[in-house]
């Protein structure tokens, strides 16, 4: 009798790195967008520090109706229709964050994944299918995000509260 041969081919999904922090990082491609744009007044601030991470730092304020800051990262259309999920790398405060995804930077809408950060290094994986629409703190009634293609991508603190933030950023890739 022959024994079978079982031949077994996997194929390993490569992951893409949307962006990895070092001290050469051009980071002209991320900006800050407060509640300074409805008349709030928070603060925030972006820069890569001397031990090569992203930090995203600031103040949320409740003045004038205002009550978010938001780090946002724009690039030329992304295929991710091979990918379901982000994994990003970051190091909080103890807050709650939220990490936000375009399909078109021309969609007023995003869609968003609430994150606790813990105070040490983190690596937090975001499926696709758990990220739901959103537009200026209301969840809308369309489907969550598909991952077919995207071209923003943003950290957002927005606790309904008076607080300091810091959170440092190492890397975001797509698996």
């Amino acid at each position: 009798m022959r024994p079978f041969l079982f031949v077994f081919i996997v194929l390993f999904q490569q992951s893409m790195t949307l962006f990895q922090f070092s001290t050469d990082s051009n980071s002209s491609n991320w900006r800050i967008l407060d509640d300074v744009v409805m008349g709030g007044r928070s603060d925030g601030h972006f820069k890569v520090n001397t031990d090569g991470y992203g930090e995203y730092s600031g103040n949320v304020s409740l003045e004038n109706n205002g009550g978010f800051s938001s780090l946002r990262y724009d690039f030329e259309t992304v295929n991710s229709s091979d990918y379901t999920s982000f994994k990003i790398r970051i190091k909080g405060d103890g807050k709650t964050y939220q990490f936000r995804v375009k399909d078109s930077r021309y969609n007023r809408y995003s869609y968003i994944f609430k994150f606790e950060t813990t105070g040490d290094w983190q690596t937090i994986d975001i499926p696709f299918a758990a990220m739901y629409a959103s537009f200026r703190g209301y969840r809308l009634d369309m489907p969550n995000f598909k991952g077919d293609q995207m071209e923003e991508i943003a950290f957002l603190i927005g606790n309904k509260k008076k607080e300091s933030f810091k959170l440092l950023i190492d890397s975001i890739t797509l698996e």
